[in-house]
């Protein structure tokens, strides 16, 4: 900016606000760079100060939006102060699943609680199957799965539990069969274990199950529905494998129903025949 007389004439007056020199006519133009200006601090020393706080404003964000991005990642660390996760016990186990059968049932079970956890789950599935209906097919898995002393025990208390009137209220005639057109639904599904106890001689297992009971056909009176129970077994080892030397069951847990529609008669005896039972469980 120079001082001729361009911005404001030779002749400015008093009014124009930047005052007079000398008498001499010419504008003063106050520059910021001159520390010894006497009519007080440089006019741009303010838009100085605002420049520095916007640029530390400006790296402030930066090193901010450095930190975002660098959390955001696709590997979020833990806090210190979390628990690392178990693994769920839910989780599919087995050192290496049984291979052999007692007629239906797996035998051959490891010598350690995995493989009493296996047993009791597998026997759970045995017994809660509608070969319990028949005498011929109890009592052979009584045999399988119960210690000697404990089969020879059970198996006439059993006959008289599972009487004709017993099995008359099920829909089924005096040897467990179902009507003509009808399909007899008895399954169990084991939903997880749990040790009570164990040694390398005996264990207490606990079974948490669910299941279905009931008669399918378009004149049943007893419509299929699902049961949760839990099936405490006592275990020993005898010889090479895992046999139950007492059991006890009780209802529940069970959760809330849901909101499912129930299927149809047909539906149920369709997926029955469609879908078989798993003969190895855990």
């Amino acid at each position: 900016m120079s001082n001729d007389d361009q911005y404001g004439g030779g002749s400015g007056s008093g009014s124009s606000g930047y005052g007079e020199i000398g008498g001499t006519g010419q504008t003063r133009t106050r520059l910021p760079e001159s520390p010894s200006d006497p009519y007080g601090p440089p006019r741009r020393t303010p838009r100085a100060s605002r420049s520095l706080v916007t640029v530390v404003g400006v790296v402030v964000l930066l090193i901010a939006a450095i930190a975002f991005a660098n959390q955001s990642g696709d590997t979020p660390t833990t806090p210190s102060t979390d628990t690392p996760p178990t693994p769920a016990t839910t989780q599919a186990t087995g050192t290496h699943p049984v291979d052999a059968k007692n007629g239906t049932i797996p035998k051959g079970f490891a010598h350690d609680e995995q493989g009493a956890q296996s047993a009791a789950a597998n026997y759970a599935v045995a017994l809660g199957s509608d070969l319990m209906f028949k005498k011929n097919s109890r009592h052979a898995l009584v045999d399988g799965i119960y210690a000697p002393d404990a089969a020879a025990r059970l198996k006439g208390p059993q006959d008289d539990a599972y009487s004709v009137s017993f099995l008359a209220k099920l829909g089924l005639d005096a040897n467990g069969n179902p009507p003509q057109d009808s399909t007899f639904v008895t399954r169990t599904v084991p939903v997880g274990t749990r040790v009570d106890g164990y040694s390398p001689t005996s264990a207490k297992i606990s079974v948490w199950c669910t299941g279905l009971i009931g008669m399918s056909g378009p004149k049943s009176t007893d419509p299929v529905r699902t049961l949760w129970r839990t099936w405490t077994f006592d275990l020993a080892w005898a010889g090479d494998d895992w046999k139950v030397s007492s059991d006890a069951s009780h209802d529940g847990p069970a959760p809330v129903p849901g909101d499912v529609p129930a299927s149809t008669s047909d539906d149920i005896s369709k997926a029955t025949k469609e879908f078989g039972g798993f003969t190895y469980a855990r």
